[in-house]
């Protein structure tokens, strides 16, 4: 396809309140992979611009801190509303970045709004207790009080829900905040400072950088590595968190993780196999399987697999893939040729290795069909290897003990389902299953504003969401009041 350079939105970074252009005045072009069409004009930060971010965080982080709480609801509830009002625009725009259907533009729109709102209504709940004492006239209190900046890091596959995550709830709580926007997606995380900003929110209490590919390590380094920054909170592929999760340990600070995922959906003998095909199909298939919680792995009882199956390839093979921009478009394409190639060569593997395709399984330039491979064993890489993409695997196991089994067979641990009749049973199993997040006869892609979100193991640690996230992004702090004469023995 022909490149075009019509309807270029130029993306500068947000400092202190205002767009900033960086220190080197160098901006990049973001293209769409599908068409090599330029859609933004990037801001291009170096060590320097992060150092400016987290210094305005800084600086504005002592005034938000004492911000009353029903000012900090009204900010986060207005940038809502500004975000519910310019969806329309916003999800073009997150369209044309990342190549995604517009469903899951809308739907990302749709959560982020409700995360706000949840962040909102969570400004009120930094309370203490007070703490009895044996020491007489001691009142011995623990207080909640902000951090203090929080840099946030979020990933182009969901960019208004994981943008918004990285920051939301910071804000509730008194903190201020720099958000790291994802290369692939700068323009999409741009709208949501945007709409804190012109919500109310005070010059520097969010602020954006966006940089180009080559200059991501150092960015980040120089934003860890600030010493006004506190919490580091990262939505990301594993190997990338451990390499940030090292450089906050060795600055000594707190880290907030959500990584790779390996979701595994149980399907027992006894489970109804149309409802447990249907959420099998939108687990996997969503947004091409670029989704943290996307099934990577289905796990059959043998006495139900070729209905099941039946069932599954069905619905897959029915899938519509193509230009993300048409309405009926249910598969819009992978991010880039990098993650083609990888899911090309998960399913060459596992065929290599006694696997069958049943549907799918050959990529037309980024687009991928939604693919089914049954006859899958630990010898295939697709066993154990995170795809990000539409894949499918059904194993094949006999009885309960090897399906949890087998659930467990994993490095990572984010989200898992299980369809099963007997749902007494079901929540005896969860609790068997290594999870953050389990679900009984429900999809493993699944995420509410007020639930409490993460993953164990190789996913990550911390939990995103309402309530939860009071303890990643607060300090506890014990503070005494002595109101009677005190002997010391020296």
């Amino acid at each position: 396809m022909t490149s075009a350079t019509t309807d270029i939105v130029k993306v500068p970074l947000r400092i202190a309140g205002s767009a900033a252009d960086p220190a080197s005045g160098r901006y990049i072009d973001k293209t769409q992979r599908l068409t090599g069409t330029t859609v933004a004009s990037v801001a291009a930060a170096d060590r320097t611009d992060a150092q400016r971010a987290a210094d305005a965080a800084a600086q504005a982080a002592p005034a938000w801190a004492a911000t009353p709480p029903a000012r900090r609801r009204e900010i986060l509830e207005t940038a809502a509303a500004l975000l519910v009002e310019r969806t329309e625009s916003i999800a073009a725009t997150m369209g044309r970045e990342m190549g995604a259907a517009a469903g899951w533009c809308h739907f990302n729109a749709m959560l982020a709004a409700n995360m706000l709102r949840e962040a909102a209504a969570q400004v009120y709940s930094t309370v203490g207790q007070v703490i009895p004492s044996d020491v007489p006239g001691l009142t011995a209190l623990a207080v909640r009080e902000p951090v203090g900046v929080v840099v946030g890091i979020a990933p182009w596959n969901a960019p208004l829900i994981l943008g918004v995550r990285a920051i939301a709830m910071p804000l509730a709580f008194g903190n201020t905040v720099v958000l790291k926007a994802s290369e692939e997606t700068p323009a999409t995380h741009a709208a949501i400072i945007d709409c804190l900003i012109d919500a109310g929110l005070p010059a520097g209490a969010a602020n954006l950088i966006t940089n180009s590919p080559e200059d991501a390590a150092e960015v980040v380094d120089a934003l860890i590595a600030h010493p006004a920054v506190r919490v580091i909170n990262f939505t990301g592929s594993t190997n990338v968190g451990r390499i940030i999760a090292e450089k906050a340990g060795r600055h000594l600070k707190r880290a907030v993780m959500e990584l790779g995922g390996k979701a595994p959906f149980v399907v027992l003998a006894d489970a109804d196999l149309e409802a447990a095909a249907a959420a099998a199909s939108f687990g996997a298939f969503m947004n091409q399987g670029q989704i943290c919680m996307s099934t990577e792995r289905i796990i059959v009882d043998r006495s139900v697999a070729e209905e099941f199956t039946r069932l599954l390839t069905e619905r897959a093979s029915q899938l519509v893939v193509g230009d993300p921009q048409e309405p009926t478009t249910q598969l819009g394409p992978l991010v880039h040729e990098g993650s083609v190639a990888h899911v090309s060569a998960l399913v060459q593997d596992a065929v290599d290795n006694g696997a069958t395709v049943l549907t799918g399984g050959e990529a037309d330039g980024l687009f991928f069909p939604a693919t089914v491979l049954t006859g899958v064993t630990k010898a295939a890489r697709v066993y154990t290897e995170e795809s990000f993409g539409p894949l499918a695997p059904i194993i094949e196991v006999d009885g309960v003990e090897e399906a949890i089994e087998v659930a467990n067979d994993s490095a990572y641990g984010l989200s898992a389902a299980l369809f099963t009749g007997d749902t007494s049973r079901g929540l005896a199993l969860a609790k068997q299953i290594q999870s953050g997040i389990c679900h009984i006869n429900g999809a493993t892609v699944h995420d509410e504003a007020q639930m409490p979100f993460g993953g164990v193991k190789a996913s990550g640690f911390g939990r995103f969401g309402s309530e939860a996230s009071l303890q990643e992004f607060t300090e506890l702090r014990w503070i005494t009041v002595s109101t009677e004469e005190r002997h010391y023995p020296i």
